[in-house]
């Protein structure tokens, strides 16, 4: 059984950093695209960033050159690390796990974590 299992939200102001870790278990990290999706209320989830099994990433435009990807397969653990954060970047953050190459949008990615809190306050 995948299970994903996110942490590292919270509340923080304008210009601050926070990084969200993902651990996964039942899926080796190696072997799947990791994604990492956000929902602001009342929007539909948006693609952030993804890393794929060899180690490509991808960034959204919008938190391009503020968001970092990576992973640790000896931990079976990614990571968003997340600067200059701003109050628009406020919403729940969610990790997944995909067996689609490049994936990107939403339903290619099979398996999601709980979700944890971003907010940012002005």
């Amino acid at each position: 059984q995948v299970q994903l299992v996110e942490s590292g939200g919270g509340l923080v102001q304008a210009g601050g950093s926070l990084r969200l870790s993902c651990v996964v278990s039942g899926r080796t990290l190696s072997s799947t695209i990791m994604g990492w999706f956000r929902q602001a209320p009342g929007a539909e989830r948006e693609f952030v960033a993804r890393v794929t099994k060899f180690g490509i990433t991808a960034h959204a435009d919008i938190v391009k050159g503020r968001f970092t990807i990576s992973r640790d397969n000896a931990k079976n653990t990614v990571y968003l690390q997340m600067n200059n954060l701003r109050p628009e970047d406020t919403a729940v953050y969610y990790c997944a796990t995909s067996l689609t190459l490049l994936a990107r949008k939403a339903d290619e990615y099979d398996y999601w974590g709980q979700g944890t809190q971003v907010t940012v306050s002005s």
